[in-house]
């Protein structure tokens, strides 16, 4: 029912038994977050709080910020943010510098397009705003494409990551104004 989220978790340490996601399921996910370990201080808190709880009442320590219905009514008002001409050309540049940048093997598709536009939405609303900026364009772009793009295998055996590629493609497109 909805609303219908998917949320996954993928450890590249340990691939025995598991495989990468073909992309055409990769470019179903809105973002890729990458997240670090815990510094030492996250460390020990973690630690404290599992011996502290001992496996009891860890469910019920979570609480329920938000309902299905609540969510459906701010995708709603996400929907109506507005987006200029421009700043919808400035998203396609994006996408297709990626399908024609050299250290790309694979570009994203228009779904990378869609993605970039509802993520802009989503950031433009979070700040308070009706209207999507550059930036907001912007601060979507490696969470949305970092996923979507293959690094040719040259550039990967040189450590350069797909988003540094993006960083470098959102340094040489121009922004509109």
């Amino acid at each position: 029912e909805k609303p219908f989220l998917v949320i996954a978790t993928q450890n590249p340490i340990e691939q025995e038994g598991t495989y990468r996601l073909p992309e055409a399921q990769l470019d179903r996910f809105l973002f890729k977050i990458n997240v670090d370990y815990p510094n030492l201080t996250e460390e020990v808190a973690i630690i404290h709080r599992e011996h502290t709880l001992q496996n009891h009442g860890k469910l019920d320590q979570i609480k329920s910020i938000l309902s299905g219905h609540d969510i459906q009514k701010f995708q709603d008002i996400v929907k109506q943010i507005i987006v200029e001409q421009n700043l919808l050309e400035y998203i396609a540049k994006l996408v297709v510098n990626t399908r024609e940048n050299a250290f790309l093997y694979l570009g994203a598709s228009p779904r990378a397009s869609i993605a970039i536009l509802n993520a802009a939405k989503g950031f433009a609303a979070i700040k308070g705003r009706d209207f999507v900026t550059p930036e907001d364009i912007k601060e979507a772009a490696i969470p949305v494409l970092q996923h979507r793009v293959i690094v040719t295998p040259e550039r990967e055996m040189e450590g350069i990551s797909s988003s540094e590629i993006i960083k470098q493609i959102l340094d040489s497109v121009e922004i509109p104004r």
